[in-house]
């Protein structure tokens, strides 16, 4: 290893990330290979920024590098396109890099990496966004400050939200015609989704499931906790920040805000969790639902887009999924989460989080700044493939071939339910996800599961909470 930063321990406990410890143990001989480091020309001064393989599309990529090579001629870039299941396995082939003494200068994080790297790998961009406030005016007005709060660790800034997705409720067309519904209401509540899919599983056949959801982090059971005023973890709020809310927003908009997220007790025995185990599980017993699924819901778009599921939650960037699978923008459409004891929703955002080990913190911050433009932004998102964190960029052209119709949903979540907030990730977030797959798959596997599932969650959970990644 030649980063300081990370023994081999540190490695293999960060491998619950990907292929797990053994994996990575058993490739420990291979440290070139896996990096690319053997690769002739890699090694050759430029900024490096490593991204989820199938974050950005071909041409939004190259439309990025040559605009910022333009700017900045003094500045080369080259974007390492990681080819990875999910933010998980993304997040463990970073983290192999950093042990190899290959790492990135800048990484491309999700919210269930945000803190996990704020805490151990990242430099707070907070000197930098002091030093270029005017520059960065515009910015800060064109992005909600929840998205900007979610990317703070106690008091710090680490990443500049460029976009993020919302678990809302998409509903098939033909489905709804079929069952004789209508469009759900912004402000329905969970007797009324009941309602419907009872509705919905009345007028189809066997092969129908009315709700299809996957079991995961984002979108799986968590909307459905925060929904009954709860969350997995006890939720709070860092001191500080105060720094960034007074230089770039109004006392109205800042009211309330923080230094970021912080996510500690469990609380999966708690009465309102319960409750909505208890529902899901009913959903399930009546033929409403199935089990959850897991993996990252793209298997979701063919029984959808077939008219074989008639509701899932998703976000943003399912009207470019589902219109790439050939829908019409006619074919689907959007609602607000139910409600239960509140409509809370959550959400998931990302941008790029610059490393300590990088040499080049400066021209990484003139990166960061660029890709936050929305000029920059503007030719990188051009297939509605995500939902970008200026609120100016949501328009009706862009979702006129697409859809959906109700696209003002995507970013009124925000607006219009400010306790809205980001999915529960720690720094052990690798350990809080798996806890809570496992569990929740059982949970929800036979009757009178839950009660004993939630249990072993609720200690599995303190014991994740309890070590120090």
């Amino acid at each position: 290893m030649t980063d300081s930063l990370f023994s081999r321990r540190a490695l293999l406990r960060y491998g619950a990330y990907g292929a797990g410890a053994a994996a990575l143990a058993g490739t420990a001989a291979s440290w070139d290979r896996l990096t690319g480091a053997d690769i002739p020309g890699r090694d050759d001064g430029s900024l490096v920024v490593a991204t989820l393989g199938s974050a950005f599309a071909p041409a939004g990529v190259r439309a990025l590098v040559d605009g910022f090579r333009r700017l900045h001629p003094d500045i080369k870039v080259r974007i390492n396109a990681v080819q990875a299941v999910d933010w998980s396995d993304f997040f463990a082939k970073i983290l192999t890099q950093i042990a190899a003494g290959t790492a990135p200068d800048l990484v491309y994080v999700a919210t269930e990496g945000v803190q996990l790297f704020a805490r151990d790998l990242g430099v707070p961009l907070d000197r930098w966004v002091r030093r270029d406030a005017a520059e960065l005016r515009e910015y800060f007005a064109d992005v909600h400050p929840s998205l900007v709060e979610s990317m703070m660790y106690e008091g710090s800034l680490y990443q500049l939200p460029i976009e993020f997705n919302a678990a809302d409720m998409y509903l098939n067309s033909q489905v709804l015609r079929r069952a004789g519904a209508e469009f759900p209401a912004g402000d329905w509540t969970r007797d009324d989704f009941t309602a419907l899919l009872r509705r919905m599983k009345k007028a189809s056949d066997s092969h129908f499931t009315p709700y299809f959801w996957t079991n995961r982090l984002w979108g799986g059971v968590v909307p459905w906790l925060f929904a009954n005023g709860t969350n997995l973890l006890a939720e709070s709020k860092a001191p500080g920040g105060s720094w960034l809310w007074d230089a770039f927003y109004p006392a109205d908009r800042r009211r309330g805000r923080g230094g970021g997220f912080r996510w500690t007790t469990p609380q999966a025995t708690d009465d309102r969790a319960v409750e909505a185990y208890d529902y899901l599980a009913s959903l399930v017993h009546d033929g409403l639902c199935t089990r959850p699924e897991g993996g990252n819901g793209q298997n979701l778009i063919g029984v959808f887009s077939t008219g074989r599921v008639g509701v899932t939650p998703a976000g943003g960037f399912w009207a470019g999924g589902l219109h790439l699978a050939g829908m019409r923008a006619d074919g689907f459409d959007v609602q607000y989460f139910p409600r239960r004891h509140t409509q809370r929703h959550q959400f998931g955002a990302a941008g790029y989080a610059l490393l300590r080990t990088s040499k080049k913190q400066d021209a990484a911050w003139e990166f960061i700044k660029y890709s936050a433009r929305r000029d920059t932004l503007s030719k990188l998102f051009t297939t509605n493939q995500t939902t970008p964190a200026r609120r100016s960029m949501l328009t009706a052209d862009r979702y006129r071939e697409t859809g959906p119709a109700h696209w003002r949903v995507f970013y009124d979540t925000l607006d219009r339910f400010p306790d809205t907030g980001p999915i529960p990730a720690p720094p052990q977030v690798a350990e809080v996800t798996q806890v809570l797959l496992k569990h929740t798959g059982t949970a929800l596997s036979s009757p009178g599961a839950v009660g004993p599932a939630l249990r072993r969650m609720q200690g599995d959970l303190e014991k994740a909470m309890e070590r120090d990644v």
